[in-house]
């Protein structure tokens, strides 16, 4: 199988080895840093081996679809939706994405004196599904703040905060029941508000009526007149509307591209995505950005 080279809507960041150097000798950084981090949707035909080790660990998070990985000479293994791995650093090793279901992944070569602990006992797949405590929406936020931080600038400062943003992001996960319990909690009996925050954890995905319905224990009718009733929407309409309001608050706030964005919530076809933002928002995603962009800048607004 043969490594494909780029996919739409595809983001990825190799740090220099200079960065690396500074990395590794910096009192704070040196206990945990990254060295490569990307984000790849949909990503058909990637394949990746390495007979010769590398000296990072490498975190596989899968958001969507599937994929295969394995250790040396071990058997492969499956991956899927809402599930993590880490492959240890001097191992050989292979990955590759299911050819019929292609995976969704953010990923993150790390290491560190530190960076064994998070490692440790990852090597099989560990679930972090969703759920009424749940904070995938909330990690995925973690790792653009991240990846945002080291496209602006490789500074001294930013490679101190990211070190820090890193321990948070790989505790989310390694930590996970105590990460969720931190967070804002909903009320158990409230059925709407408990599917839309079901929404907003897949919001990479293209959740159908059948699957947001079977996630609150009622029938497909029961639960769409139950919805409707209290928000004025059906449930693939208001599902529809936060994928478009959080595509607004990137165009706005993040330098991705509009492709890039369109996968980010959820569409794998940027020419409907576009048709669907401009029905529900009046303009096209173009045009917002340029629109939002302009009143920033009138406005003074900067980002702090």
């Amino acid at each position: 199988m043969k490594q494909k080279d780029g996919f739409i809507g595809e983001r990825s960041i190799v740090l220099p080895q200079m960065i690396i150097d500074m990395e590794k000798a910096d009192p704070l950084v040196s206990s945990l840093y990254i060295t490569d981090i990307g984000y790849y949707p949909h990503a058909r035909g990637h394949y990746r081996e390495r007979k010769v080790p590398i000296a990072q660990h490498v975190l596989i998070y899968c958001v969507d679809g599937a994929g295969w990985y394995s250790m040396g000479n071990s058997q492969l293994q499956r991956i899927g939706a809402n599930q993590f791995v880490i492959l240890p650093a001097g191992k050989p090793h292979a990955y590759h994405s299911d050819t019929d279901n292609p995976w969704t992944i953010y990923w993150v070569h790390f290491t560190g004196t530190q960076s064994d602990l998070y490692a440790r006992g990852a090597m099989q797949p560990q679930d972090v599904k969703p759920g009424i405590y749940s904070r995938i929406n909330h990690r995925n936020d973690i790792f653009e703040e991240i990846y945002n931080t080291l496209s602006e600038t490789f500074s001294r400062d930013s490679l101190r905060y990211v070190s820090s943003m890193l321990h948070y992001y790989l505790a989310s996960m390694r930590y996970l029941n105590t990460y969720r319990m931190a967070g804002n909690r909903i009320d158990d009996g409230d059925v709407v508000a408990a599917a839309v925050h079901y929404m907003n954890e897949n919001m990479e995905r293209r959740l159908t009526l059948k699957e947001i319905a079977k996630y609150t224990g009622y029938s497909s009718g029961h639960f769409s007149a139950m919805f409707k009733h209290k928000t004025g929407n059906s449930p693939l309409a208001y599902y529809n509307r936060l994928k478009i309001e959080q595509a607004c608050r990137m165009l706005v706030n993040t330098k991705m591209r509009i492709n890039q964005i369109c996968h980010k919530v959820g569409f794998d076809d940027n020419y409907y995505f576009s048709r669907m933002f401009t029905r529900i928002v009046g303009i096209s995603p173009r045009r917002y950005r340029e629109e939002h962009s302009i009143k920033n800048e009138e406005h003074g607004i900067m980002d702090v």
